[in-house]
């Protein structure tokens, strides 16, 4: 009898002692796993996530494009004859000095519950927007999705979380005004700051439309300073409404409540030159990234006139610094494969690059 208590107090003793060594084991490990988290998230708000490079990674894309109803055929390169060609999906973004997270779309609805997110800019917004809207849809594909667009904006709302994707159209976001000598650019003009300003996101965007002439520019005259002119160098015109818009921003946005992002030049690729194929003429042939971290012609001069007004605004507003990740994907494009058929290097695929442009999106809106 006293052999079997024996044997049995052994028992318990060696149960004890396995059952708190994993438990120590669990601790242990839990506080690895939150202590490298903790780093990473460190990492990432330490590096520039704009400079790196593009590396081959066959888990992506991120979603099937043929499984989100919600791209344009402007941009539906899958569904437009380009699946032969589907190496331009599997490229990652790598930044140098850090990893950044794979998108998440529950975590980033979860994240912005009740929030209101506004793209305001061309279509080059049109086309960030469209690939927001894809990446939440595949992370969610039966949450409730509402559609709704009137004379000034569109919106697509996951009425689970209530989270409201936005679009506002406004190819210079200062104002255009109809007046008797005809339609007037006002470079110290910008009333829509009144509906923008109510958001919790603003995302903006222009220039794809300061060197539009002819039939294409839809203003007659501009106005700058009181004065009306027929026309003025462009570059400069860009710069004055710029800086109305940044007046507007330290004057009118409520920081507090509002997130203010102000998207890089979105790259064309129309003259091989600019990447070092003096033959080519467009994007067509293009199938993959180039390699490195610069672009051979350098950043487009509009770039600099961003980031100089950027640097003139009081209040914090995140560049999306996406111009030189974007330069490097030729291959990238929609090329001719849209419902058009017409050869567009501007705008990109999707899915595709802005994809990574919300993938940093997320990382600013979230670290």
């Amino acid at each position: 009898m006293g052999f079997v208590t024996q044997r049995l107090c052994s028992i318990l003793v060696t149960f004890f002692l396995i059952f708190f060594s994993c438990l120590c084991v669990a601790n242990s490990e839990q506080y690895h796993s939150s202590h490298l988290k903790l780093r990473k998230q460190s990492q990432v708000t330490s590096c520039n996530v704009y400079e790196g490079n593009w590396v081959f990674d066959n888990s992506y894309p991120l979603y099937n494009s043929s499984a989100c109803p919600h791209i344009r055929k402007e941009f539906d390169c899958q569904k437009y004859g380009r699946p032969a060609d589907s190496l331009y999906l599997k490229y990652r973004w790598q930044p140098k000095q850090c990893d950044i997270p794979r998108f998440d779309g529950r975590d980033f609805l979860q994240r912005l519950k009740g929030k209101k997110i506004m793209f305001i800019g061309d279509s080059i917004s049109l086309n960030q927007r469209a690939s927001l809207v894809c990446l939440l849809h595949t992370a969610v594909p039966d949450s409730k999705i509402i559609e709704e667009s009137n004379l000034m904006y569109t919106n697509t709302t996951f009425e689970d979380y209530g989270v409201s994707i936005l679009l506002f159209t406004s190819h210079y976001l200062v104002d255009i005004e109809e007046e008797k000598i005809g339609r007037v650019l006002k470079l110290n003009s910008l009333k829509n700051g009144n509906i923008w300003k109510d958001m919790d996101v603003l995302v903006f965007n222009t220039w794809l439309w300061w060197y539009r002439s002819g039939r294409e520019q839809p203003w007659d005259y501009i106005e700058d300073g009181g004065k009306v002119l027929k026309d003025m160098d462009r570059m400069v015109a860009f710069r004055r409404a710029l800086t109305t818009w940044g007046r507007w921003v330290d004057t009118d946005v409520d920081l507090g409540k509002t997130k203010v992002l102000y998207q890089g030049i979105s790259p064309a690729h129309y003259n091989g030159k600019d990447w070092n194929k003096p033959g080519a003429r467009n994007c067509a042939k293009e199938t993959t990234p180039l390699s490195g971290s610069t672009y051979p012609s350098g950043l487009p001069k509009p770039e600099y006139v961003v980031k100089d007004v950027l640097s003139t605004i009081k209040k914090p507003v995140h560049l999306l610094d996406i111009t030189t990740l974007s330069q490097l994907r030729t291959d990238a494009h929609p090329s001719s494969y849209n419902a058009f058929k017409g050869m567009d290097c501007t705008h990109w695929c999707v899915a595709g690059v802005p994809d990574t442009w919300n993938q940093l999106l997320s990382v600013a809106l979230t670290n």
